[in-house]
């Protein structure tokens, strides 16, 4: 998401960054560049208008002619407007995150045209609230028009472990909310989900059925889930259910496969809502809070470093990653706690994931797309080291050609591929042994340049 903004404005900010000190001319010239950047990332006209006369207001002027680094300044400048923007009326740069301040079972209610992923994004929620922050969940499919839309949600609501309201053949939709909403009540249930039935476009039978829900059910949150893909097409949606139904919140759904980002940036400040979640992927697990400061960072190219280390906390066992220091400090480290680092790997969304967090990153872009990660590539390792008897795996030394072609055929891969992986590990256990014997000190004294081969910071395998 807003891939294809971030490269433009880095261009924009590389430009300034070279002429040192800054005219207003060049700071005029760098603003149309932006607005022309924000139209091109689908960036609704009124929302570009407001946002480059608010960065002008603040950047043409002596503040940052005068400034000892004005390309600095400007990037600033740049960075606190999308910040106001992406951020929600009530919402502070932080996660706007759900209001669960009320009388339980708190009702939470979700709208959307149908398509949009709002069934999955329900459970997805749910999970989210259950173990995120350990509320008891209940989930209820209101959509009567949608075939199976009931089962549905309640085949999702046993993946995640989250309880469903039992459906009742011919009961309609403000019916099925009012039971829901006892039901939770004298069960003790925290939060209850409504999802409600959407449709394939905005329509008077829409509006009025979730109106009446909404009456019904008094929700304290009421989400619309917008398709990221569809571009100026959801935030006219967004704008029809806020004038409606009046809505909390924005999940954004997609946003993995939307390199523009547009909609996202227009949404809040056409309905003056806050986008509260995205949806980063298909799994259960990829549902991500939608954070004003780090996105801006995310696009002007510093990196989410934060959330790089929040997603490494989230799925890192305890017990494991002090299980692998231990071994680390003892210099014992073995395929067997490879394959757990690439199965974590894995876990995190693989290195395509990983990468667009990391600061500066779209200044290499062009060379990590060159690249051509292979995200398969995780998993055909792990499944070379699965090919392994436990003795070869804690004792890679035993490995010679015929072990080898044997492993390779039984992974499905050849025997360069076992052989790469096989330098790949002595490389890691050579840098592991440097570091347990360096210790802390040592690390500290001598820094990255110490681990590599010969002390002197030539890089693996050179």
């Amino acid at each position: 998401m807003f891939e294809s903004l971030s490269n433009r404005l880095s261009g924009v900010f590389d430009r300034l960054r070279r002429r040192g000190a800054l005219s207003e001319a060049d700071v005029e010239a760098a603003l149309r560049e932006i607005r022309v950047a924000l139209l091109e990332a689908d960036v609704a006209l009124p929302v570009v208008k407001s946002f480059v006369d608010g960065v002008k207001a603040k950047a043409v002027g002596q503040d940052v002619i005068r400034s000892v680094t004005p390309a600095q300044m400007v990037v600033k400048i740049v960075h606190d407007h999308l910040v106001a923007t992406l951020a929600g009326e009530d919402a502070a740069a932080g996660e706007a995150g759900l209001n669960l301040n009320a009388p339980a079972p708190v009702v939470v209610m979700m709208v959307g045209l149908q398509g949009s992923g709002k069934t999955t994004t329900t459970a997805k929620l749910a999970r989210h609230l259950k173990e995120r922050q350990r509320k008891k969940v209940m989930m209820a499919s209101l959509d009567v028009q949608r075939p199976a839309a009931q089962e549905q949600l309640a085949v999702l609501g046993r993946q995640v472990s989250v309880d469903t309201l039992p459906f009742i053949a011919g009961e309609r939709p403000v019916a099925i909310a009012k039971r829901a909403r006892e039901a939770a009540r004298l069960q003790g249930y925290d939060v209850l989900m409504l999802d409600t039935a959407g449709r394939l476009h905005i329509d008077e039978a829409l509006m009025a059925e979730a109106a009446a829900v909404r009456d019904a059910t008094h929700p304290t949150e009421t989400l619309l889930v917008a398709d990221a893909l569809t571009g100026q097409d959801a935030v006219n949606v967004a704008k029809s259910f806020a004038e409606r139904v009046g809505i909390t919140g924005i999940v954004l759904t997609r946003v993995d496969g939307d390199a523009r980002g547009g909609a996202a940036l227009s949404m809040r400040a056409v309905t003056g809502r806050p986008i509260k979640f995205v949806g980063v992927g298909e799994k259960l697990d990829a549902l991500e809070a939608f954070q004003p400061d780090r996105v801006a960072g995310r696009i002007l190219g510093m990196g989410d470093i934060v959330g790089l280390v929040e997603k490494a906390a989230e799925t890192v066992e305890q017990e494991d990653a002090e299980k692998l220091a231990l071994k680390i400090q003892k210099g014992s480290f073995d395929l067997d706690d490879l394959a757990s680092q690439l199965k974590q790997l894995r876990k995190m969304g693989g290195m395509s994931s990983l990468i667009g967090m990391l600061p500066g990153i779209g200044k290499i872009k062009k060379q990590i797309d060159e690249a051509n990660i292979d995200e398969s590539l995780l998993k055909r390792q792990e499944a070379i080291i699965s090919s392994m008897t436990l003795r070869e795996r804690r004792n890679p030394k035993v490995l010679n050609g015929s072990r080898r072609r044997r492993i390779a055929a039984g992974s499905g891969t050849t025997v360069p591929e076992v052989n790469r992986l096989l330098k790949q590990y002595q490389d890691m256990s050579d840098m592991m042994r440097k570091a347990s014997k360096l210790g802390k000190k040592g690390l500290m004294r001598h820094g990255l340049p110490g681990l590599m081969p010969g002390g002197g910071g030539r890089p693996f395998g050179r």
